[in-house]
């Protein structure tokens, strides 16, 4: 990287991430002082309000412009969404790692002005108001997370609009459907009529901020050129250089993004000022994603190499600047319980590089090896990358990835962009708009643009073993949670455990899903997000928000965790219990509630004497199907409120660590209080036959009935030396995908060096590690998720 890259860098690495309170006030004088009836033109002035109040920055040697707050780093609130308490400030300040800043006057603004006007008033408060006694009582016990109660509903992604289209068009598209309401026989139309025109205020209030930045460059740009003059003469070139950028930033900021981008430049400030647009609005879940970069920066990078203003070096320069944006952007802290374990500044944009056209041709390009070498020399936590890999994408793409992922820092991920589309098609995307899409936060799956696919939350699949196991009584607490299956101790079969799991699973989705329901109807009603809708099909067209079926296609997922650790605990029971009788359901019973003091040797047993997923063991990958076929029945096809249906993910994010933080020792032999498995990898050291045996397990799993899993390995560095290492390792990403997996990534570190780490974090600063479907850096991470990553197996043989 050049200089000025090289030291933007610097800048955002070094920024301090602090609490800004600038948003929070501003909205909460706007909803003071505001008496518009309609929610929807309520929102659309709410942005307006920021959009033309909010502080805008430019930094010194910037090209690419734009802060979600005042300045990088500066985490701005949502107190609508979830206000923070004063606890809770205290705790994200003084919290060991991953620490938001926050002044003393900050503190004083949330005690005299935000918390008492939001007391009541957010969402999360209507939220926790709505939901039933049985919901809540579920959610403390850590069945479910309920993502929305922190957040707004999010993992949106841009398709090729905003580079084809300026908000003036999208403002004459909004005036030709409000032209076209029919209020005689349109029960609707004034409700459309109050959408649209929220829109068009959301539309023009983009563009006046963008021409805020340009006004703000040619302020900067005067004030250059004077301090040049008035200095030393190779000052004054220098000056003279910036004062040209800044000139050039105002032209760009002034055209784009009311106008389509001309340029490789203004395509990339156009992106952004959208991306600050989304996230300034509310604070979605995985913030907002680029969608396929490579492919909709192609037609300026051609472009500008044909007609002579563009080189291949200008061109990386920008995305090294655009790389930088991301980095700036902490993601929004949590509130309560959340707020003290939340252990990642990360906001999950996730690019997509690779996979297919539109058309179904190869989606290599130029662009998409440019991007791989920005990844590469930048090593920057945020944005997240990721290859989509088609058969029909050449090995050297594939391989020059992997020789990323060889560095150790676990990016990019690598997705199978064939098995993407089956999944979208199986839940009837148009095949064009399944091509055109992807994966967005860690591993889920939708079509970009198009889609209002929103997570609900994690479901913790070992607990309901637990309640199964104990006649619905949570052994954590003795309260009676679940419905009444039969006292386990008189099964007399296999079968009639698993039935028993039926049942619980049954009643919590039952109340996972009412429950989410309710919330998705109360963000229709008070929370929509006008400007999120201008930018997602076919919002426009319908008049109806982002958050109540305005988009194309409406989905929302519920993600699985636990799937290893359950599939090897009702082995165990299978095996010990009941096929073998080696022990009787009470004895397994008293162990699991002494946490196996006394019983080390059952323990032992259990752990090393059962067929375990992961290790292409047919007896426990059968088993690990029918759990996932009961979840994926129980969940798939349920409608939601938006006019879609319901899916399933599995992935856990790092709520593998929480959910075993509330769950018994189970039947594998796993202790009290410790990680479940994560993702749809193998309960942590118990794959013992190598990475060939874990794909082949992880393959029996149906992925096209999910919308993303995600599977995680560790390798011993030396594994992947030298070409042959790369060959190998490519060779076994193709096979899995051949088998149908959906994704896989990979951390490449010994165990030693991890340990080492943690014994000596002043050493390691810089290491960085895959987590779940996001990178970070290995000693900002808690010493439970630390612990749960070293203990995962490392393999050292293909």
């Amino acid at each position: 990287m050049n200089a000025r890259v090289s030291k933007l860098r610097s800048r955002s690495l070094e920024a301090v991430p602090h609490i800004s309170t600038e948003r929070a006030e501003l909205i909460t004088e706007f909803y003071a002082s505001d008496r518009t009836v309609s929610p929807a033109l309520r929102r659309a002035r709410a942005f307006r309000c920021l959009m033309e109040n909010k502080t805008i920055y430019i930094g010194d040697g910037e090209l690419i412009v734009g802060e979600r707050g005042p300045a990088p780093k500066a985490a701005p609130t949502y107190p609508e969404l979830c206000c923070h308490s004063l606890q809770d400030l205290e705790t994200l300040h003084n919290r060991e790692k991953i620490p938001f800043a926050r002044s003393p006057e900050a503190l004083k603004v949330y005690e005299e002005k935000i918390i008492p006007f939001w007391k009541g008033r957010s969402m999360r408060d209507l939220i926790f108001c709505e939901m039933t006694d049985e919901w809540k009582a579920a959610y403390e016990a850590g069945i479910f997370t309920e993502f929305m109660e922190q957040r707004a509903p999010g993992h949106t992604v841009a398709d090729d609009k905003i580079y084809r289209k300026g908000f003036k068009q999208f403002r004459a598209e909004i005036a030709a459907s409000l032209a076209a309401l029919d209020y005689s026989i349109d029960p609707e139309a004034q409700s459309k009529s109050e959408q649209l025109r929220a829109m068009d205020i959301c539309a023009d209030a983009i563009c006046v901020f963008a021409r805020r930045h340009a006004q703000l460059a040619r302020e900067m740009a005067e004030q250059v050129r004077q301090a040049g003059q008035a200095g030393r003469a190779e000052r004054a070139d220098s000056a003279s250089d910036r004062a040209a950028e800044l000139l050039r930033i105002a032209e760009v900021c002034s055209w784009v993004p009311e106008n389509p981008p001309r340029d490789f430049w203004e395509a990339l400030q156009a992106y952004w000022f959208v991306h600050l647009g989304v996230i300034t609005e509310l604070n979605t879940w995985d913030s907002f994603n680029p969608g396929r970069l490579d492919q909709h920066l192609y037609p300026f990078y051609e472009q500008g190499l044909a007609d002579g203003t563009l080189t291949r070096d200008g061109a990386r320069e920008l995305l090294q600047c655009f790389w930088i944006k991301f980095n700036n952007q902490p993601a929004p802290p949590k509130v309560g319980v959340t707020a003290a374990e939340s252990g990642t500044y990360t906001d999950f944009a996730n690019i997509n590089s690779g996979g297919l056209t539109p058309d179904g041709q190869d989606g290599v390009n130029d662009v998409t090896y440019l991007v791989l070498d920005v990844v590469d020399e930048m090593r920057l936590l945020q944005p997240s990358s990721n290859i989509q890999l088609s058969a029909k994408n050449p090995d050297r793409f594939l391989k020059r990835a992997l020789r990323i992922v060889r560095q150790g820092w676990g990016q990019p991920s690598i997705f199978n962009a064939d098995m993407v589309v089956q999944e979208m098609l199986r839940v009837g995307k148009s095949l064009f708009d399944a091509r055109a899409g992807g994966t967005s936060g860690c591993v889920e799956t939708g079509a970009f643009g198009k889609e209002a696919y929103i997570l609900s939350g994690y479901f913790n699949l070992p607990k309901e073993l637990e309640l199964a196991l104990h006649n619905g009584i949570d052994a954590r607490t003795g309260e009676q949670l679940g419905p009444r299956t039969g006292d386990a101790t008189r099964f007399s079969s296999f079968d009639q455990l698993m039935e028993a799991f039926r049942k619980q699973l049954h009643h919590f989705i039952e109340i996972k899903v009412r429950g989410n329901n309710v919330i998705e109807r109360l963000y229709a009603k008070y929370m929509p997000a006008p400007f999120l809708s201008l930018l997602i099909d076919d919002c426009i067209a319908r008049g109806r928000d982002y958050h109540d079926g305005g988009a194309r296609y409406n989905t929302t997922y519920v993600q699985g965790v636990g799937i290893g650790s359950i599939t090897d605990s009702l082995s165990a029971i299978k095996r010990h219990v009941f096929d073998e009788r080696r022990v009787d359901m009470g004895q397994l019973l008293a162990a699991l509630g002494a946490d196996f003091v006394g019983h080390e040797r059952l323990r032992a047993a259990l752990r090393d004497e059962t067929p375990r997923y992961g290790n292409d063991d047919e007896r426990a990958d059968e088993i690990m199907k029918s759990v996932f076929c009961a979840f994926f029945d129980e969940v798939d096809g349920r409608p939601n409120t938006r006019g879609g249906c319901y899916c399933i993910d599995m992935l856990p994010t790092t709520c593998h660590v929480y959910f075993g933080s509330i769950t018994q020792a189970t039947p594998d032999g796993r202790g009290a209080g410790e990680p479940v498995s994560e993702g749809i990898s193998p309960v942590q050291g118990a794959d013992r036959r190598g990475p060939t045996a874990v794909l082949n397990s992880a393959a029996r799993m149906d992925h096209a009935l999910t919308g993303g899993t995600l599977l995680n390995m560790k390798f011993a560095p030396r594994l992947l030396e030298g070409e042959e290492g790369i060959a190998s390792l490519a060779h076994l990403v193709r096979t899995y995908f051949k088998l149908g997996g959906h994704h896989i990534q990979f951390n490449v570190v010994s165990a030693e060096t991890l340990l080492d780490a943690q014994a000596h974090p002043e050493n390691h600063r810089d290491l960085i590690v895959r987590v779940a479907g996001y990178s970070d850096y290995f000693c900002d991470l808690s010493r439970a998720l630390q612990d749960e990553i070293i203990t995962r197996t490392e393999h050292e043989s293909f």
